[in-house]
C-alpha cells in the first residue's frame, strides 16, 4: 500500500472476514463486494483511507448482537484504481465467484458510473461512499443506485449563496475533463444563471492545465471555481502561482473533500515545477466547499461513539498500516462515509430480513435474478435514516445523501471553518472568519472606469484667451478701417476686402473656442450641435479670410498681365462675386453633408491603464470624442480638395506678383506674404492633425496655434503697415505719392475719355492715308522732272548756282523717291494719344 510500504496485488483477492465464525452459534455470512481505488496514479485514489474505515464499521456492526442476529457480515474487495475499466473488471470477478453478493460497494465516481449502470442487470443495490458524480443521480440510468458522499451539486448551491454573500457576478470556471466535473459545472452553469451570476469563460484540460490558466488571466478572472481531483489540483496550483493568479485580486474556490496538505505533497514525483513555499504562496486565502463528512456535534452516533472517539480509531489504524500522520492517506476526509456506509448496508440488510421473515422468506434465497428480494432491498436502503460519525444518513428519491456543506479558507497555510450552509433550508451559518489578503474582500472584475480624455483646462483657457484678443483687435482693426476710410492709404488697399479678411479671421479665432468644446462643458445630446458649428465656424471664417486675400492677388495678377490696349480695370463687384462664390460652395457642401450624413459624437477607446497610486483594483478605460460621420473621409476629402486648389493656385499667384508694386493696389506684396503664411501652415496643420487626432492636447494646442499664428501673422502683415503710415501723418488726407480711387462721376468721365479716344485714332488713320496718297503724287512729279532734265542736257554753272543761292531766291531740291518720301514723313506730325493709360 502508498505510503504504508505494503503492496498489494490488483488481481488478488482479499477477503477481509470482520468477526469469524462463533464456536458455537455457527453464523451465517452475508456477503457483499467492495471495490477501493487505492493504487492508483490519477484520479482520487480515497481507498487508502476509506477501506480501512470500512473495516473498522464492518467489527463494530458484527460486534453488535442486536443487528442481524444469526448472521455476519462479511466483505470482499479489491483495487480499481479508479480506473473504469478495471474497476468492470473486479464487479464481473465478484459477481462470477461465490459466493453470491448481496450489494456492491464504489468509490470514485468514474468506477461507480460504470459498475452502477451494469448493476440493475444483476438486482444489485450499489452504495457508494466516494462518488460525487451529479450524473449519477440519473435514477433512468442508475435504478439502484445510492451514496453516503453527497453529490458534487450540493456544492453548487453553496457556491452561490457565498458569491451572493460577497457580491460576485461574474465567476469563471477551470474544470478537469472527467464526467464528475463536466455534469457539475453544467448544474452551476444554470444555478448561476438562475442566481444572475455572469460565467465569463469556461476552460477545461485533459491533464495538463498551462493553457487554460492563462485563458483565466487573458479573461482577467478574478472569482474562479475549480473542479478536479487532486493530483490535477497540484498542477493547476503551480501554473496559479507561474501566472500570478493569487494574492489580493482572487480567490479560488476548490474542492473541500482534498487533503489538507495536498498542496505540500508529493511535488517531486509528480515532477511539478513548483517548491512547496511556492504552492503554499498560491494556496493560500482559497475557499473550499464541501459536505459535512464529520458529525460536527460531539454526540454519540449509532455505533456508539463520537465522530472523536472515531477519529481515534481511525488514527490508530492508519497507523498500523503504516501512515504516520493521519492527513497523508488519500480519503482521509471521506472515511466516515465509508464507515457510515456499512452501517447502511447494515441496517438495510436488517430491514429486509425482518421484511422477508414476516412472509416466510429469508435473505439467504436472494439470487441475481430474484426481484422480489432485490425490490425489498431497494426499499430498505431507500428508507434508512440514522446519525453516524459524518453527521445524519438520510437518502434522497435520487439515492443521493442529504448533508449540509461546510465552506473553509485557508489561512496561513491551515484551513479555517467560515460557516454551514443548510441546502434544505436555504440556511447560511456564518462565523465571521474570513481574512482577506490586504484587508479587503477582493472584487470579482478590474473596475473598469470610463475616463473621458478632455482637453485641458489650463491649454482650453490660455488658447481661447489668446483667440479673444486677436478677435477683439480684429474688431478694433474693423473700426479702425471705418474711421480712416476716407484715407487714399486704405482706399488704394481695397477695404472691403480687408473687412471681409477681418470678418473670416474672427470666426478662425472664434472656432477655437468650439474645437475645445468636449465632454466637460457640453452634454451626449448637445456634441453633435458642436460638430456642426464647428464645421461651419472653421470653413467660412477661412473661406473668408483667405478668399479675400485670393481676390487681391488675383486682381494684381490681372492688372500686371494685360496690354497696354486692354482695359485693365477690375470691377470691385467682380471681386465680391468671387468672394461670394467661394462662401456659396462652401454652403452647398456643409448643408447637404449636414443634411445627409451629419456629424456625430463617437468615442475612441483606448486599452486600459493602470492608475498611478491606485489602492483599488481598478483601471482606467480612456474614451475620446471624436465628430465623424459615416462617410467622414469622403465629405472631408471634398473641403480639402477644393479648398487645396484654391491654397495652390493662391501661391502661384502670389509667387507670380512676388516682385510687383502697384499704386492700384498698394498691399499686394504684403497680402502675398499673407497668402505664403497660409498656405504653408494650412498644408502642415492639416496631415499633422490626423496623425496626432487621438491625442487632444497636443491636436488642440497645434490646432489653435495654426490658426492664431496665420490670423495674427495675417493681420500683422496687412494692417500693421497702414496704422504705422498714419500714426506718422496723422494730419494728411492725400497721399503724395498716391492717386484717388475714381468716384462715379470720374468713372463716367473715364468712359467719355475712352470714345473720344477711339474717335481720334480714326481720325489719324484717315489723315495717314491722305499723307500716304501725298507720298505718292510728289514721287510722281520728282520722277517728271529728272526726265525733262535729262532731255534737255543742260548744265548749270556753279558759280551762277552759288550766286542763286546767296541772293535769297528759294533753293530748289531734287531728292530721290526715298529722300522725299523720307523727308516728307518727317514733316508730317503724328498725334496718338493714350488716354487710358494716362488715366490709370
Amino acid at each position: 500500500m502508498e505510503g504504508g510500504g505494503v503492496q498489494v496485488s490488483t488481481w488478488r483477492w482479499v477477503v477481509w472476514v470482520t468477526v469469524m465464525v462463533g464456536n458455537a452459534g455457527g453464523e451465517l455470512l452475508l456477503n457483499i463486494g467492495g471495490i477501493f481505488p487505492i493504487h492508483g496514479s490519477d484520479g482520487w485514489q480515497g481507498g487508502q483511507a476509506c477501506q480501512p474505515a470500512a473495516m473498522l464499521a464492518m467489527h463494530d456492526v458484527n460486534n453488535r448482537p442486536d443487528l442481524l442476529p444469526g448472521y455476519k457480515l462479511n466483505l470482499a474487495w479489491n483495487d480499481s484504481l479508479c480506473e473504469p475499466g478495471l474497476g468492470a473488471a473486479v464487479m464481473y470477478d465478484l459477481l462470477y465467484n461465490p459466493p453470491t453478493k448481496l450489494m456492491l460497494l464504489g468509490g470514485c465516481s468514474t468506477v461507480c458510473t460504470t459498475i452502477g449502470e451494469a448493476a440493475k442487470m444483476w438486482n444489485l443495490v450499489v452504495l457508494s461512499y466516494g462518488s460525487s458524480s451529479p450524473a449519477l443521480s440519473d435514477r433512468q440510468r442508475f435504478p439502484t443506485f445510492f451514496r453516503t458522499h453527497p453529490s458534487a451539486t450540493v456544492h453548487n448551491p453553496t457556491r452561490i449563496r457565498v458569491m451572493q454573500k460577497y457580491n460576485w457576478s461574474r465567476v469563471a470556471i477551470i474544470q478537469q475533463a472527467e464526467e464528475v466535473f463536466i455534469s457539475t459545472v453544467e448544474d452551476l452553469e444554470v444555478r448561476c444563471k438562475d442566481a444572475g451570476i455572469e460565467i465569463v469563460t469556461r476552460q477545461s484540460f485533459l491533464t495538463d492545465p498551462t493553457d487554460a490558466v492563462r485563458n483565466l488571466k487573458r479573461q482577467d478572472a478574478r472569482i474562479i471555481v475549480g473542479l478536479f481531483y487532486v493530483n490535477a489540483a497540484r498542477r493547476v496550483l503551480c501554473e496559479i502561482y507561474k501566472n500570478t493568479l493569487y494574492g489580493k485580486s482572487y480567490v479560488w474556490f476548490f474542492i473541500g473533500w482534498y487533503e489538507d496538505n495536498w498542496f505540500e505533497n508529493p511535488l517531486q514525483e509528480e515532477n511539478l515545477n513548483c517548491t512547496r513555499e511556492e504552492m503554499r504562496q498560491a494556496a493560500e486565502g482559497h475557499m473550499t466547499t464541501e459536505a459535512l463528512m464529520w458529525n460536527k456535534d460531539n454526540e454519540k452516533t449509532i455505533s456508539g461513539m463520537t465522530a472523536g472517539d472515531f477519529r481515534l480509531r481511525l488514527n490508530q489504524a492508519l497507523i498500523e498500516k503504516g501512515y504516520e500522520n493521519q492527513s497523508n492517506p488519500v480519503g482521509y476526509q471521506e472515511a466516515p462515509l465509508a464507515y457510515d456506509a456499512i452501517w447502511s448496508v447494515a441496517l438495510a440488510l436488517n430491514k429486509t430480513m425482518e421484511r422477508l421473515a414476516a412472509v416466510n422468506k429469508s435473505i439467504e434465497e436472494f439470487t441475481y435474478t430474484n426481484k422480489e428480494i432485490a425490490a425489498e432491498l431497494y426499499k430498505a436502503m431507500n428508507a434508512t435514516q440514522f446519525l453516524g460519525v459524518s453527521g445524519r444518513v438520510a437518502f434522497s428519491t435520487d439515492g443521493d445523501r442529504i448533508a449540509w456543506t461546510q465552506i473553509e479558507q485557508m489561512i496561513d497555510g491551515r484551513y479555517h471553518k467560515l460557516g454551514y450552509f443548510d441546502v434544505q433550508t436555504d440556511n447560511l451559518t456564518w462565523f465571521n472568519r474570513e481574512q482577506w489578503i490586504g484587508g479587503k474582500v477582493p472584487q470579482d472584475r478590474t473596475i473598469v472606469r470610463r475616463q473621458l480624455r478632455t482637453v485641458s483646462l489650463g491649454l482650453f483657457i490660455s488658447m481661447c484667451t489668446i483667440s479673444s484678443v486677436g478677435a477683439v483687435w480684429a474688431l478694433l482693426l474693423l473700426i479702425f478701417t471705418f474711421v480712416h476710410r476716407q484715407r487714399r492709404l486704405i482706399q488704394l488697399s481695397h477695404p472691403a476686402c480687408n473687412n471681409i479678411t477681418l470678418v473670416g479671421i474672427m470666426l478662425c479665432l472664434g472656432s477655437i473656442f468650439l474645437l475645445g468644446l468636449d465632454g466637460q462643458f457640453v452634454s451626449q445630446q448637445q456634441f453633435p450641435t458642436v460638430c456642426g458649428l464647428r464645421a461651419w465656424c472653421l470653413s467660412l471664417g477661412f473661406t473668408l479670410a483667405y478668399g479675400a486675400m485670393f481676390s487681391k492677388i488675383w486682381r494684381v495678377h490681372r492688372l500686371t498681365t494685360k496690354t497696354k490696349i486692354e482695359n485693365k480695370r477690375v470691377e470691385p463687384w467682380k471681386l465680391y462675386v468671387m468672394v461670394g462664390s467661394f462662401v456659396v460652395v462652401d454652403v452647398i457642401v456643409l448643408s447637404v453633408w449636414q443634411a445627409v450624413d451629419p456629424l456625430q459624437r463617437t468615442l475612441e477607446v483606448f486599452p486600459l491603464e493602470k492608475p498611478k497610486d491606485a489602492v483599488e483594483d481598478i483601471k482606467i478605460k480612456p474614451e475620446l470624442e471624436h465628430c465623424e460621420s459615416r462617410h467622414n473621409t469622403i465629405w472631408l476629402g471634398l473641403l480639402y480638395g477644393y479648398k487645396g486648389l484654391l491654397l495652390i493656385f493662391g501661391l502661384f499667384l502670389a509667387y507670380e506678383t512676388r516682385s510687383i508694386k502697384l499704386k492700384q493696389i498698394n498691399d499686394s506684396r504684403l497680402v502675398g506674404m499673407s497668402i505664403y503664411n497660409v498656405v504653408v501652415l494650412c498644408l502642415i496643420t492639416a496631415p499633422v492633425t490626423l496623425v496626432i487626432s487621438t491625442q487632444q492636447d497636443a491636436s488642440f494646442a497645434f490646432v489653435s496655434l495654426a490658426i492664431i499664428f496665420c490670423c495674427f501673422l495675417s493681420m500683422a502683415l496687412v494692417f500693421v503697415p497702414k496704422i504705422v503710415e498714419i500714426v506718422r501723418h496723422p494730419g494728411e488726407r492725400v497721399e503724395s505719392s498716391g492717386e484717388t480711387a475714381p468716384s462715379k462721376e470720374e468713372e463716367e468721365r473715364y468712359q467719355k475719355l475712352l470714345h473720344e479716344n477711339e474717335d481720334m485714332q480714326r481720325l489719324i488713320a484717315e489723315k495717314e492715308e491722305k499723307i500716304r496718297l501725298l507720298k505718292l503724287k510728289l514721287q510722281e512729279r520728282a520722277a517728271v522732272r529728272s526726265r525733262e532734265q535729262a532731255s534737255e542736257n543742260h548744265v548749270i554753272d556753279p558759280s551762277h548756282h552759288t550766286r542763286l543761292r546767296q541772293g535769297g531766291r528759294p533753293a530748289v531740291r531734287i531728292v530721290t523717291p526715298d529722300a522725299s518720301s523720307a523727308a516728307d514723313d518727317a514733316m508730317v506730325p503724328r498725334i496718338n494719344f493714350d488716354i487710358s493709360e494716362s488715366y490709370l
